[in-house]
């Protein structure tokens, strides 16, 4: 406790002596006041700032969107405002070198960056209410800062009814009942931007622990999740603790949050001390093997350093956040999930980008408008390829003295960069013209690399071009490179990129290596199996992995139809990933299947499938839901009301793929007049869109 005592002091000093202030204020703390009324979508709240003024000024604003603007007071006054739906402007004259209190009260329904779910629908116990920030403006729900160069130390306290929990940046203080409401209060102790602040409301059980340098971590779940907690959160503590050592620089937040929420419209969002996270996260063991949550986890974990402590000055230093954040991430895989995970990874990173370039789809760095394969893929490589540069010590030394001298401010990439030239030694001049301001991608430099670092990639690369030189994929090449490393992402490729060239017998021995990569990577060959070879594929359906059963379940149930109710019985009940995709797939199959159970069987099986597409359900689940039915069957009443629901979801990828569905329904005709009639149904925000789309066909 004294240690995290004294590096909080420490951090305090730096923040406070090299505060980077605006040229006419600078805010300094913020006391939120919310209380939530789901059923109305609504926001009442007061926040009162404290400030100073560095200059003389005859006014401040903040940014406001949408809102009910009620009492602003300045050092307890009614204080002259105007206020354009964007921008709450106090106009006052202020003297430089002074401090004020300004307090504002209001009302809001948020169009973004606030999302009520569950609240109108007649499901106990999914009610959830979440805010997410970066890129959405929580603007929309407090007065506050959009620019990310505002730092502010906040206390947030909200009300909400009683029955739900309340979690949100900082430390709990307070939970104050006040008749049916329940009140929590959060404070934080160091100053953060804006766009980090966050809450989310549900109901949730957790599991506690602590890191070795004593910071409380907060893992939660929903209270029927509990045997999956810990294939969830498995390595946790482990990462922050490798990051402390590796990153060099304590932990800077009081304690450290991790709340999975429905529909969230990313995987995972970093808000100061409480990143919330896609509840398609939540696993269980099986699971983990295909998809885990050990890579979001260290993501938003890694920018609680980078992009929360240092924060970029604009956008066109977004590299100190997302590269940053996904190297640390992928150091803490190769740490967790060890080398033949890491290198194949970086491998796959590697070939996406150089194809991109190929394309002539390459993006500089620095591009302020650059897409995530760019921020993310090639910023954590270009991470990766600094720190083989420097050496391990002088990148590590370069990079706890950009957290320290930026702490609780605002930095650039020059900024980086000079401090690594200036602790390295080094000229970073070609670096930074190859790695942040090309559109190519250095392809040769990164594969060298990982050819020199790791020699199954060796291996592949040399299979690669002998396959190449040679007239034909010739087998026993195939077999002298198998033979020489134990790699299964390796062999799983070898199966991926060369199956018409194997012969039975060695796909008979890539079966029993028992590799899931290798067995999942046989699931998806295309083409028929019989004879000796069906025994081998159909022992697939009893592997621990939910995209190898699915991928096996389908194919067999396709190729060999005297079986199907073998099949069908053999994975009956298994549910799957959070998508629930091994459940709807058999429904589908069962449904489709002669003689597979009664006719009222029948009709439950159909039911429960066209039933995924409600609104109740994640977005995940709904989106197979529609996809498998859309594939075989047409769309119930009940199906398209749920897709037009669809296409107003806050979520923009699921939003996309419901619209384009749409689209391509109110091409026939005969469904058209159906959506006409639905739309006399509909309110609000869903009939406004679906009369536009048919006043537009």
């Amino acid at each position: 406790m004294k240690r995290v005592l004294t590096i909080a002091s420490i951090f305090l000093i730096i923040g406070s002596s090299a505060a980077q202030e605006d040229p006419a204020w600078d805010f300094i703390t913020g006391d939120i006041r919310l209380e939530l009324h789901p059923l109305e979508e609504k926001v009442s709240g007061q926040v009162q700032y404290q400030f100073i003024t560095g200059s003389k000024t005859d006014s401040v604003f903040l940014d406001a969107r949408k809102m009910q603007i009620g009492a602003v007071r300045l050092n307890g006054k009614k204080a002259k405002h105007s206020y354009d739906g964007r921008r709450l402007v106090i106009r006052k004259k202020l003297r430089a070198g002074r401090n004020y209190s300004l307090a504002i009260e209001y009302e809001c329904q948020p169009s973004q960056a606030v999302y009520f779910l569950g609240w109108k629908d007649s499901i106990q116990g999914n009610e959830q209410i979440w805010t997410q920030g970066q890129g959405k403006y929580n603007s929309h729900w407090v007065p506050s800062f959009d620019l990310m160069t505002e730092k502010v130390t906040f206390r947030t306290k909200i009300a909400v009814d009683r029955d739900y929990e309340v979690i949100s940046n900082g430390q709990l203080y307070e939970i104050k009942d006040d008749g049916d409401m329940r009140a929590w209060g959060w404070e934080m102790n160091q100053p953060m931007s804006s766009y980090l602040l966050a809450f989310a409301v549900g109901r949730y059980d957790s599991m506690h622990k602590e890191s070795e340098s004593g910071i409380p971590i907060e893992m939660y779940y929903y209270p029927d999740d509990s045997l999956r907690v810990e294939p969830t959160y498995r390595f946790s503590r482990e990462i922050f603790d490798f990051f402390e050592k590796e990153i060099g620089v304590p932990y800077p937040w009081q304690n450290y949050k991790m709340v999975p929420v429905r529909d969230f419209l990313y995987a995972g969002m970093e808000n100061t001390g409480a990143t919330l996270f896609s509840d398609a996260y939540l696993i269980d063991s099986t699971a983990f093997a295909d998809r885990n949550f050990v890579n979001v986890n260290a993501h938003e974990l890694a920018h609680q350093w980078f992009g929360n402590l240092v924060t970029e000055v604009d956008a066109s230093s977004h590299w100190l956040h997302e590269g940053f954040a996904s190297c640390y991430a992928w150091l803490a895989e190769k740490e967790f999930l060890g080398e033949d995970h890491f290198y194949w990874m970086l491998y796959d990173k590697a070939e996406n980008l150089e194809a991109q370039a190929r394309e002539g789809r390459g993006e500089f760095l620095l591009d302020p408008k650059a897409g995530s394969l760019t921020f993310y893929d090639k910023g954590g490589l270009a991470l990766l390829m600094l720190r083989e540069l420097l050496g391990e010590e002088s990148f590590r030394k370069a990079i706890s003295e950009f957290l320290l001298t930026f702490s609780f401010k605002n930095a650039t990439v020059s900024d980086f960069m000079r401090l690594a030239e200036s602790s390295s030694g080094r000229d970073l001049n070609d670096y930074r013209r190859t790695w942040l301001e090309s559109t190519s991608f250095p392809y040769r430099e990164v594969m060298d690399h990982l050819r020199r670092s790791y020699r199954p990639i060796d291996l592949f690369m040399g299979l690669r071009q002998e396959l190449t030189a040679s007239s034909a994929e010739d087998e026993s090449i195939i077999l002298r490179y198998w033979d020489a490393t134990d790699s299964d992402p390796f062999k799983k490729r070898v199966i991926l990129s060369y199956h018409r060239s194997l012969s039975p017998e060695f796909i008979k021995t890539a079966y029993e290596t028992g590799s899931l990569q290798v067995r999942q990577a046989l699931s998806l060959v295309p083409g028929a199996f019989e004879g000796d070879l069906l025994p081998y594929f159909e022992s697939l359906l009893h592997d621990d992995s939910y995209t190898t059963l699915e991928n096996a379940l389908y194919r067999v149930w396709l190729h060999q139809p005297d079986k199907r109710i073998f099949y069908l019985e053999k994975v009956k009940g298994i549910i799957g990933f959070p998508n629930k995709n091994i459940r709807q797939l058999w429904l589908l199959l069962a449904i489709l299947t002669r003689d597979y159970g009664t006719a009222v069987e029948k009709h439950m099986y159909r039911e429960e499938l066209f039933g995924y597409t409600a609104p109740q359900f994640p977005m995940e689940v709904r989106q197979l839901a529609f996809s498998l039915i859309g594939e075989v069957f047409p769309y119930s009443r009940k199906n398209l009301e749920d897709l037009i629901n669809a296409a107003v979801h806050p979520s923009w990828q699921f939003r996309q793929f419901a619209r384009n569905i749409l689209k391509e329904e109110l091409n026939e005709p005969d469904r058209r007049r159906r959506f006409e009639q639905i739309l006399e149904a509909l309110r609000g925000e869903e009939y406004e869109y679906l009369k536009k789309q048919l006043d537009n066909q």
